[in-house]
C-alpha cells in the first residue's frame, strides 16, 4: 500500500525523516539505539538503518557494548557508537550499506543558490546550481522555481513571456533553514525545516 502524505499520518507530528536523528547523534557523541530513540522519538527501525548506514559510510564507528549488556532484537544486538566524523548541520544522506544517496541534491544545491544569487531565472539556478558531479537540468530548475513560487518562497520580479524567462527572488522571511523545500508525489511542497506541508495544489498559487 502506498504511503500516505505525511499530514495524513495518524501521528503527523511524530519525526520521520533522518535529520532528527543526525541532530541527536551531533548532540550525543557517544550512544546506543535505545538513547537515540529517548531523544528523538523516531521509530526505532528507522533509527537502526541510519545508524547502520552512517557506520558503513564511515562516519560512526562501534565500540564493544559494555560487559553484561543485553541484546537487542534479533539480529541486531545492543551496542555503543561513537560518532567519528561530524560534517556539519546536514544529516549524511547514506543508504543502508553506505552508498550515497545522490537523489533530491540538485535541489538542495538550488535552494543553497538561490541565496547566493539575488535574482535569477531558472537557466542561471541551473548553471550556478550545477557541480561536475551534480548537474541540474534547465527543465528541473524551472518546475522548483514554479513550485517554490506557488508555496511564497520566490516572488516573481518579472513574468516571463515570448523567449523571455521569469526572473525570481527568494524572499528572506521564507529561508526555513538549511534543508531544501520538498515537491511530494501528489504535487504538495513539504518543508522539512518547519516539519510540515506548507502548500497544496488545491490552494492555488502566491503572487
Amino acid at each position: 500500500m502506498p504511503r500516505k502524505p505525511v499530514h495524513l499520518t495518524a501521528d503527523a507530528r511524530r519525526p520521520e525523516g533522518r535529520q532528527v536523528i543526525w541532530e541527536a547523534i551531533r548532540r550525543l557523541k557517544r550512544f546506543t539505539t535505545a538513547d537515540l530513540e529517548h531523544a528523538t522519538r523516531v521509530k526505532m527501525a528507522t533509527i537502526r538503518t541510519y545508524v547502520e548506514g552512517l557506520t558503513n559510510a564511515g562516519y560512526l564507528q562501534r565500540v564493544n557494548p559494555p560487559r553484561g549488556a543485553q541484546g537487542g532484537a534479533a539480529g541486531f544486538p545492543a551496542g555503543v557508537w561513537e560518532l567519528l566524523r561530524d560534517v556539519g548541520v546536514e544529516a549524511p544522506r547514506v543508504r543502508k550499506n553506505g552508498e550515497e544517496v545522490t537523489q533530491g541534491r540538485g535541489r538542495e544545491q538550488m535552494w543553497r543558490t538561490m541565496r547566493i544569487i539575488g535574482e535569477f531565472n531558472y537557466h542561471e539556478l541551473a548553471v550556478q546550481a550545477s557541480t561536475e558531479e551534480q548537474p541540474v537540468a534547465p527543465n528541473e530548475a524551472n518546475y522548483y522555481c514554479l513550485y517554490l513560487q506557488r508555496a511564497g518562497y520566490l516572488h516573481c520580479i518579472a513574468p516571463g513571456g515570448p523567449n523571455r524567462a521569469a526572473r525570481y527572488r527568494l524572499l528572506p522571511s521564507r529561508y526555513t533553514g538549511p534543508q531544501a523545500p520538498q515537491i511530494q508525489r501528489v504535487r504538495q511542497v513539504w518543508d522539512p525545516n518547519l516539519e510540515q506541508v506548507v502548500w497544496r495544489p488545491e490552494e492555488g498559487g502566491h503572487d
